[in-house]
């Protein structure tokens, strides 16, 4: 199918000029704020992940079936930062386990290095998928917008029904676990 189809479009936004990215940037604790955002729906994609080092599909329509899914965006495998954040994320597994949630990474790494950044920095607990063709980065608005060839690193949560229930950009890695898990807890308070 092609993408413009499978997809949700990106929203566009206006160019920003030099002074106003410095200060767009230093206003944003150095990043973008996604476009896609509470009560929107979320692109269905289906992508190459691994898990433990073992390459599947990953579909996100597949996994609401069972529960909300935390999906979070994030530049490079074995980065410094997004060895820190996944560090994170492998040690709050449980957390999210028992909240019913799926935690899945999307870079545009190639899957051959995801299959080690599975094992080695997300600790065979959680999935990371590879976004080679930025689809899925595009589709979400987590394109990194002064580094094209990266994924912003922005976390959504999905709710079961395909709504974004939450969404955070930030370039530092330390606070997207605690504020996913936090939204996690908020949205299954408020179901009915």
């Amino acid at each position: 199918m092609p993408p413009s189809t499978f997809f949700a479009p990106a929203r566009g936004r206006a160019l920003l000029g030099s002074g106003a990215l410095i200060c767009a940037l230093l206003a944003g604790g150095g990043s973008a704020q996604a476009a896609l955002d509470v009560g929107d729906k979320a692109p269905h994609f289906s992508i190459d992940a691994s898990l433990a080092g073992n390459v599947f599909k990953f579909s996100l329509a597949d996994k609401l079936k069972s529960g909300p899914v935390v999906l979070y965006f994030f530049p490079a495998a074995f980065s410094r930062d997004c060895t820190i954040e996944a560090h994170e994320f492998a040690e709050a597994t449980e957390q999210y386990n028992q909240l019913g949630a799926t935690v899945i990474g999307v870079s545009a790494d190639d899957i051959d290095t995801l299959k080690r950044f599975s094992t080695t920095e997300c600790r065979n607990k959680f999935a990371v998928a590879a976004d080679v063709d930025q689809a899925v980065m595009k589709s979400y608005d987590s394109v990194l917008f002064y580094k094209t060839d990266y994924a912003n690193r922005t976390s959504y949560v999905i709710a079961p029904n395909g709504t974004i229930v939450y969404q955070f950009t930030s370039l530092n890695p330390m606070r997207h676990v605690a504020n996913t898990l936090s939204a996690l807890k908020t949205w299954i308070a408020k179901k009915p």
